[in-house]
């Protein structure tokens, strides 16, 4: 880490990046679409605008969206980020004719089956900084354990 603090990459794949306080830069990650510099084995988080999220949750994305699923849980930390607060989605504020319940009860069943955190933030910058947390503490845990051994 240096002193600014961790750098973030950003999935290649990503085609609408959040953009962070902390260094970034772009990468190719197995699995999530934002990570640590060297960490990236153990640390992915996965970002959802409303409507790419309640697109995978359709027949035709599901099953390569519950691989990602399947993928992070092999992960030391892999969580959800989703552009929008949970009472949005549960109004149905998103362009698909997906039911809300189906929608909220997804998340939920994935939420168990994968072991997935699910953070539902109000917008782009929200998440940006959702996402920027999550990943400096994980850096800063991971810091502390190596700290403990030496």
């Amino acid at each position: 880490m240096n002193q600014a603090g961790p750098t973030i990459i950003i999935d290649t794949r990503e085609q609408a990046p959040l953009s962070f306080t902390l260094p970034s830069e772009r990468g190719t990650l197995p699995t999530g679409d934002y990570s640590v510099k060297g960490l990236e084995g153990f640390i992915a988080i996965e970002r959802k605008a409303p409507d790419d999220l309640v697109g995978c949750l359709k027949n035709g994305q599901r099953e390569r969206f519950e691989r990602e699923l399947a993928r992070g849980r092999g992960l030391d930390y892999f969580a959800l980020v989703v552009e929008a607060d949970l009472p949005a989605l549960a109004h149905g504020n998103y362009r698909s004719d997906m039911h809300p319940r189906a929608v909220i009860q997804s998340l939920m069943a994935f939420s168990v089956r994968y072991r997935l955190p699910v953070f539902f933030c109000p917008g782009r910058d929200y998440a940006a900084r959702v996402v920027e947390s999550l990943l400096l503490k994980y850096t800063r845990e991971v810091e502390k354990r190596w700290k403990a051994v030496a």
